[in-house]
């Protein structure tokens, strides 16, 4: 009399399962690895927008409204308040390309609407200037906030957020 054998060889169907969800979780990795090449999540460290939390996804061009996140101009006053390291700007965009931006005293108009007030200085007393002022040229957007001590496209040390520093556009979660 012979033993039975204890060591049984997967079914068929067993194998195919097995490599069915092989195939499943590399095409998942695959995806998840492509969607996070072209998103990421954002945290707002600032009280310039009502949210903290975002999605951006890039290379979607941004529209009025939009929330966008973009890399600040060099320069020393960004440096000085944001940190040598500081991340990502999230803002509003406000005004499209074409749109006209223009100076009433110390209250900056988009397209004839009252977006902002220009503050002489900043917090710590330093010296602000006036943002650009006329047609926002092509690939570039007016980014603000409704926040009083908002640090965007009204002062010149920020100016318009062009595509090239434009990392992608996001949707509020938090």
């Amino acid at each position: 009399m012979t033993a039975p054998n204890t060591s049984r060889r997967p079914s068929v169907l067993a194998r195919w399962a097995m490599i069915g969800v092989l195939a499943a979780g590399i095409v998942s990795h695959n995806a998840i690895a492509a969607w996070q090449d072209s998103h990421s999540f954002m945290i707002n460290a600032s009280e310039s927008l009502p949210n903290w939390a975002f999605f951006v996804s890039a290379g979607k061009a941004p529209k009025k409204g939009d929330y966008v996140f973009f890399v600040p101009p060099p320069g020393e006053l960004v440096s000085r308040h944001f940190g040598p390291d500081q991340g990502p700007f999230g803002k509003q965009v406000i005004g499209m390309p074409g749109a006209v931006v223009e100076h009433r005293g110390d209250l900056v108009y988009v397209d004839g609407v009252k977006v902002a007030r220009i503050k002489p200085r900043t917090r710590l007393g330093e010296p602000l200037h006036p943002g650009p002022t006329g047609v926002v040229p092509r690939d570039c957007y007016y980014v603000g906030t409704d926040h009083p001590d908002g640090f965007d496209s009204r002062y010149a040390e920020i100016g318009f957020a062009c595509r090239k520093a434009i990392l992608g556009t996001g949707t509020p979660i938090l």
